[in-house]
């Protein structure tokens, strides 16, 4: 398809991004080309947008930029055989070399040669997108299109959720950003019998009780393992989930865990944490477990099956929706933090 677009672009490697008139990308053998429908804004977007320092070492511009999302494809590559045109699709996000040890065994979320949409190649802040065939998730047409737009982020939460086996257990959720918002429901949906949450934005506070949880809490005023003893006793909680990556959350989560627990660590702190393995984790026997990304494509079946059954209810976490052209509104809310998932439209 050839002609002109409108797209979000990394034009500089600076703070900032500019929203201008870009071409009509052309695909590949084993691309395929999509009308963007929704889009959403990730932390990682946000990282770029500001030109943090991991922005700094892992983004080249000009790019441009963005990674959730839902569209119709428009075009096929002629060896695609997954999708044809007219077909309602998501993306996943890893894009997986297909020949290392990991990909070879089930495991091509970790790929040792791994490449990222909107990361490493252009991505979805637009009106048209590329996707790899590899990464194409062909979505149910009666799933809303918001909803499939964030399946991405649900399976980030759902695979931080899912090693804890919350069935009847009581949950420690720390950081109710977006992911940490969708993991309560997440707990929730996998039978979680009380649900505390951590989080010191008081809108995102309120949204974590909208989301299903039982107890909310702020850390920067109330002592987290306090307010754990209070709430289930000595015995702590069977399970945390670590969205934060705030290291005295990381340090508190792992010490709430009853012996024997499980934490699972999704949250990316800034630097080195230090951390009492003999008495915090060793004597403890606990399990802690590192996340990143999803399971292709495990999981994007169990996510597909939680909206689409109606077992799992995102419209609370979705609380603002933009034009493409109007991302810096966007881009500021995440700055303050008054938001849950900021849905773009182009």
């Amino acid at each position: 398809m050839k002609g002109k677009m409108h797209a979000v672009f990394k034009e500089k490697p600076e703070y900032g991004a500019v929203y201008k008139e870009v071409e009509i990308p052309d695909i590949g053998e084993e691309q395929v080309l999509i009308k963007v429908e929704s889009t959403s804004i990730c932390g990682t977007d946000y990282h770029i947008y500001i030109w943090n320092k991991w922005a700094q070492e892992n983004i080249k511009p000009p790019q441009i930029m963005g990674h959730e999302v839902a569209g119709e494809v428009v075009e096929v590559g002629s060896r695609v055989e997954k999708v044809k045109k007219g077909d309602f699709v998501s993306s996943e996000t890893h894009i997986p070399c297909g020949h290392c040890y990991q990909c070879q065994t089930g495991q091509q979320h970790i790929c040792q040669n791994m490449k990222i949409f909107g990361v490493h190649q252009d991505g979805v802040f637009a009106e048209y997108a590329v996707l790899e065939e590899v990464d194409v998730w062909k979505n149910d047409p009666s799933i809303p299109k918001d909803f499939a737009s964030i399946q991405e982020p649900l399976g980030n939460a759902i695979d931080t959720i899912l090693p804890g086996n919350v069935a009847g257990k009581d949950v420690l959720i720390t950081g109710a950003g977006p992911v940490g918002l969708i993991s309560v429901a997440v707990a929730r949906a996998f039978g979680a019998t009380n649900i505390l949450v951590s989080e010191p934005n008081e809108y995102r506070r309120k949204l974590s009780l909208e989301m299903g949880a039982d107890h909310v809490i702020n850390p920067i005023e109330t002592n987290l393992l306090t307010a754990v003893d209070d709430i289930f006793g000595e015995k702590g909680v069977d399970f945390t989930a670590e969205m934060s990556g705030h290291p005295d959350a990381i340090r508190d989560g792992i010490k709430a865990v009853t012996g024997g627990g499980i934490v699972s660590l999704l949250g990316l702190p800034d630097d080195k944490v230090k951390l009492d393995l003999t008495n915090d984790i060793i004597f403890k026997n606990i399990k802690v477990v590192g996340v990143t990304g999803r399971k292709m494509f495990s999981t994007w079946h169990i996510a597909s099956n939680l909206v689409k059954g109606e077992r799992i209810d995102l419209s609370p976490v979705i609380t603002h929706e933009f034009p493409l052209k109007d991302f810096e509104k966007g881009m500021k809310l995440m700055e303050e933090g008054n938001c849950g998932k900021i849905i773009l439209k182009p």
